[in-house]
């Protein structure tokens, strides 16, 4: 079951609108919002999150980073990259990292959020 979902996107209203969906699909998530990915990773920690939605472009730290350094940190926190990039060489990297459970492409829509809640 999942309780905690940590979402890292540079952009507010992407985190606002998946934020959204995830509580109306289940008002009872406790959704963490970081619009800086360095930030992000500072307090997943402390958070212990169910799922982290992961964006790959953003500016400072970028998702490729942020996974590299959960690695380096030997945190293992179950990531599904949400993304607007539909690259092929992006989906291929992605499978280097053991944290990373799928890719998926914005906009989230509630179907693929609440299927995601289901099997995560």
């Amino acid at each position: 079951m999942i309780n905690k979902i940590v979402l890292v996107d540079d952009m507010e209203i992407s985190n606002f609108i998946t934020s959204s969906i995830a509580k109306t699909i289940d008002p009872s998530l406790s959704v963490y919002e970081f619009t800086d990915a360095e930030v992000a990773l500072n307090e997943i920690t402390d958070i212990n999150p169910d799922v982290v939605l992961l964006d790959l472009n953003m500016p400072g730290m970028d998702g490729w980073e942020f996974l590299d350094e959960m690695s380096a940190r030997n945190l293992n926190f179950k990531v599904f990259i949400l993304t607007s990039s539909t690259s092929e060489l992006d989906k291929r990297r992605s499978t280097a990292y053991a944290q990373v459970a799928g890719f998926l492409v914005k906009p989230m829509e509630e179907e693929v959020l609440t299927q995601l809640l289901q099997s995560a």
